[in-house]
């Protein structure tokens, strides 16, 4: 396994960790070039296992808004591995999305899967969390449909993986959804109903992802200034979190970015969170770069983004305009942002290496690898 620098399955990988007290780093690299050199070279560092990951609307059969598919993106990350000498990573699909539940979207989410699986993916997210009943008595009513389609999209991998394991994710939640109070919650009780009765139908989850305050990519203020994220509900988190791990189920979590590293490395439970998603910070990181090394190109990408997407967006700040919907760029100026010079790739494989790092200690990774390397 070790020389063929093909993804571990994402089951094992959870298994092995479960009950250790660190998160798995789960990388969404919108942008490969530099990035996942950097990515790879920082956990060999740490003797870490890592997760690369892409979600439907990044990365789908027509290439998402990044421009790769899951033929190109599981090639571009299997290729890093070989760089640097490090196979010990999962290969997972983010964000499975189905939100209206119709014939022809479930057909889309299945027809992904099998390229996914056709290209060596070991780990699923599997999100219906859009399909929730308002008008549910009860939780189970009210999670009906989200539970019925988890159930049909799990047992479709499982078929269609023929007996190789790999690793489930689901959500319950809407991350980042909000209501006249505020963020809305996942509760305790929608999050052990949602797996037990899973469960019931034989699905078997590793990880749950929940609404608990974070919020997906870049974030600001009423005057357009980029924050801090501070707003993840550790005591929720950690309520949920023990009430599911009966169930051998640990907590996914999401929206990671912008969230201040002290934070992360003092407060968040790790083992009871076993999986962070970081996913627009690696954006950031190649633009910035980009905003020195190669004004040129990124003045176009400002440009056409401010341009697209400013009547959508009256009022609002250029820079958060940029900061909000820069990642649409990223498959029209595809060609441009993928021959840039040797020099501009080296500044973002060590700011990527840098920045892994970081996270990698936050998240108390170290050494993971010889963990799982005793389970396989």
């Amino acid at each position: 396994m070790e020389n063929e620098f093909e993804p571990l399955p994402g089951s094992i990988v959870f298994n092995a960790l479960k009950d250790q007290p660190l998160i798995i780093l789960a990388v969404n690299p919108r942008i490969n070039i530099g990035v996942l050199d950097g990515i790879f070279e920082a956990a060999k560092s740490m003797n870490s296992v890592v997760i690369f990951e892409l979600a439907k609307s990044e990365s789908n059969l027509e290439g998402g808004y990044t421009g790769l598919t899951p033929e190109l993106f599981s090639k571009n990350v299997k290729a890093a591995a070989k760089k640097a000498d490090h196979p010990w990573y999962v290969l997972h699909a983010d964000h499975l999305t189905i939100r209206k539940e119709t014939s022809e979207e479930i057909t889309n989410v299945k027809e992904l899967i099998l390229s996914q699986i056709d290209v060596g993916y070991s780990s699923f997210a599997i999100d219906a969390s859009f399909l929730f009943n308002l008008d549910g008595k009860n939780e189970l009513e009210q999670l009906q449909k989200n539970i019925k389609v988890t159930t049909d999209i799990a047992h479709f991998i499982k078929d269609k993986m023929k007996g190789k394991q790999f690793g489930l994710e689901v959500e319950v939640g809407e991350i980042g959804k909000k209501d006249q109070d505020g963020f809305v919650f996942t509760t305790v009780a929608e999050a052990t109903t949602f797996i037990q009765s899973l469960n019931e139908n034989d699905v078997f989850p590793n990880y749950l992802a929940i609404a608990n305050g974070s919020t997906h990519g870049n974030i600001y203020d009423k005057n357009g200034k980029a924050i801090d994220q501070i707003s993840i509900n550790i005591p929720q988190t950690i309520e949920i979190a023990k009430a599911i791990e009966s169930y051998n189920v640990r907590i996914a979590q999401h929206g990671i970015t912008g969230t201040p590293i002290d934070l992360i490395e003092k407060h968040f439970p790790k083992g009871l969170v076993l999986k962070g998603n970081v996913g627009t910070h690696w954006m950031n990181i190649v633009w910035d770069i980009l905003k020195t090394s190669n004004r040129d190109l990124y003045e176009k990408l400002w440009n056409w983004t401010i341009e697209t997407f400013r009547a959508k967006n009256i009022g609002m700040p250029d820079n958060q305009i940029f900061g909000k919907n820069s990642k649409y760029g990223i498959k029209q100026h595809f060609n441009d942002i993928y021959t840039i010079n040797t020099e501009t790739i080296e500044k973002i494989r060590k700011k990527g290496y840098d920045e892994a790092l970081k996270f990698l200690k936050a998240f108390n990774t170290q050494n993971s690898v010889d963990i799982v390397k005793k389970s396989l």
